[in-house]
């Protein structure tokens, strides 16, 4: 008996000599950036093991390297604390070797990026950067520029600053910037381009398609009740003080 208790004992220290951060490279989610996962495995069963030390030492290690990679390829390697809490929680979920009888296992790993992947993601981070402020100040300029030529008046400010402006052409280029001006006018900021603002634009055209203020006033009057039914009394009080504004115009205007 003796002798079988000295033999057990040799298996698992065999065993966990095996498992005992044992290296894994590991992919990220950047392509030619990778972890490197030191992990150190834990049998739960007791021996005999179905098999030799160095072969359960060796099922185990490629379990858990795939395990681990299993998750690792969605992770930033420039989080490496996120990173090793997703791969060190998948890994310490309890496992099984298909064997008879199933040898249980489970695992800690250690997250590390070499030198090399630290230079890349530091890299990648710094050309992140200089895109963000790229495409920043694109749109600042985008947005500016389709501002102003959405004014037809400064739209043809442009028109006469040109060099070879001929103010002959002054009549047929009026008409031409005002449909200009109409396109630019319809531009909108990446942010205003949700289906709300999508509807804003329909209810504005819908709007100024009945130029008659009283056909005006019958729309206002129908949409702040419209919002007061639908239990929006806030939106209502809104739509109202707009026609009162606009029938304060009309009668300033009348007179």
């Amino acid at each position: 008996m003796a002798s079988t208790a000295w033999s057990r004992r040799c298996a698992r220290r065999a065993v966990r000599r095996g498992l005992t951060r044992f290296e894994v490279r590991l992919r990220s989610a950047c392509p030619g950036i990778g972890f490197t996962a030191r992990i150190t495995a834990t049998v739960l069963t007791e021996p005999p093991y179905p098999g030799t030390d160095e072969e359960i030492a060796a099922a185990v290690r490629n379990v858990l390297r795939r395990a681990a990679a299993d998750v690792s390829a969605s992770c930033d390697p420039a989080d490496i604390a996120s990173a090793q809490d997703v791969v060190g929680q998948h890994l310490r979920h309890r496992r099984s070797l298909p064997t008879d009888p199933p040898v249980d296992f489970r695992a800690k790993v250690t997250l590390e990026l070499l030198p090399d992947d630290q230079a890349a993601v530091g890299s990648l981070l710094a050309a992140q950067r200089r895109q963000a402020v790229t495409d920043i100040l694109r749109r600042q300029t985008s947005e500016a520029v389709a501002a102003e030529l959405a004014q037809p008046a400064a739209l043809l400010a442009r028109w006469v600053e040109r060099d070879d402006a001929d103010w002959s052409q002054i009549s047929t280029v009026v008409g031409d910037v005002a449909k200009v001006a109409e396109v630019f006018a319809e531009y909108r900021p990446e942010h205003e381009r949700t289906i709300e603002h999508q509807a804003l634009e329909v209810l504005r055209e819908f709007l100024s398609s009945f130029p008659d203020p009283s056909q005006k006033r019958m729309l206002y009057t129908l949409l702040a009740a419209g919002m007061e039914n639908a239990q929006r009394p806030h939106h209502a009080v809104k739509a109202q003080t707009l026609l009162n504004s606009h029938a304060t115009h009309d009668s300033a205007s009348g007179s």
